[in-house]
């Protein structure tokens, strides 16, 4: 009896919480502890007692770590949360600003209403009419102003549209300068394999920019807004610059010249200073024409004097 009582005791020191506690440290798999306990063979309550504390310290570890990963998880969805809340701020911010800019929350349409509205507002001129028309009045005071002006406008509308339809003869205005200048111009386009389309162009206004006297010549720029539908095409037809569907607005400065020097006129001929016809705008074919020989308009010395474009030029 007492060797029986004995032997109990010794496998409550051997199998005791303190002992249990050290084994499940040093073992990881409660299998393993099952089978170090069944080769001790102890008493069967006191193997259910180890392995259910074994089990239960099992259960509050694998705990422990759930409960680190599910701290992470909460840190990582508030940090969504706080990103997501920022960003949708900045978004009622932006639409907010949208709506006061533009009249409306949506961004892109704010953005091509700006565009419509900068290719439908035409371009702003330097207008000197009333500083510069009242010295070519008095240089001239026969110049006819409004004449003039309509003369300009239908130089520079045929001047487009010869570019458009890559033919210099639609261009009846200006001198000889005027005419090699635009011949060199289609003839780089058809180098290049390019064409340039002006559509539905429209003058908005026109008005005097500049007056001055040099070397015998007088020279008066008008200065108008213009407004078409620009593209640049390739030889397929293929738009490479330009938009079909979006105004373009611009200015183009028209230069016409009177010769006053006899001398001078004579000289320059041969850097294209030729003469036109002051009523249908026709090269005069010498200095001692008396008579137009396209519409019949007498010329009597007014072939020197006459007025003339010698450029055309877009202003950027």
């Amino acid at each position: 009896m007492h060797r029986i009582v004995q032997r109990k005791h010794d496998a409550k020191v051997a199998y005791g919480q303190h002992g249990l506690k050290r084994s499940a440290d040093h073992i990881p798999h409660t299998s393993k502890m099952y089978c170090a306990l069944r080769r001790c063979k102890p008493d069967a309550p006191l193997l259910e007692a180890a392995l259910h504390r074994a089990l239960q310290q099992g259960f509050w570890k694998g705990f422990g770590n759930m409960s680190g990963i599910m701290t992470g998880l909460i840190m990582i969805l508030v940090l969504l949360l706080l990103i997501m809340g920022g960003v949708g701020i900045a978004i009622w911010r932006v639409k907010s600003m949208a709506q006061r800019a533009f009249g409306t929350s949506d961004l892109r349409e704010g953005i091509r209403q700006i565009e419509q509205e900068y290719a439908m507002t035409p371009k702003s001129i330097s207008a000197m009419t009333g500083l510069y028309l009242p010295k070519i009045k008095s240089d001239f005071p026969e110049f006819q102003y409004d004449e003039m002006k309509v003369r300009a406008e239908n130089a520079l509308t045929s001047y487009l549209m010869a570019v458009d339809r890559m033919n210099q003869g639609i261009l009846k205005e200006g001198n000889r300068e005027l005419h090699d200048k635009l011949e060199m111009r289609i003839q780089m386009l058809q180098g290049a394999g390019r064409r340039e389309h002006y559509k539905n162009i429209k003058l908005h206004r026109t008005e005097l920019c500049d007056y001055k006297k040099r070397d015998g010549r007088c020279i008066i720029t008008f200065q108008s807004a213009v407004q078409y539908y620009y593209t640049i095409t390739d030889e397929n037809g293929k738009i490479m610059g330009g938009r079909s569907d979006m105004l373009t607005q611009s200015r183009y400065n028209t230069d016409v010249i009177y010769i006053q020097d006899r001398e001078k006129v004579e000289d320059e001929r041969g850097l294209s200073l030729g003469l036109n016809c002051p009523n249908c705008g026709a090269p005069i074919s010498g200095t001692g024409s008396k008579v137009c020989e396209y519409c019949g308009t007498p010329v009597i010395e007014v072939n020197i004097h006459a007025w003339t474009f010698s450029n055309i030029i877009e202003v950027k």
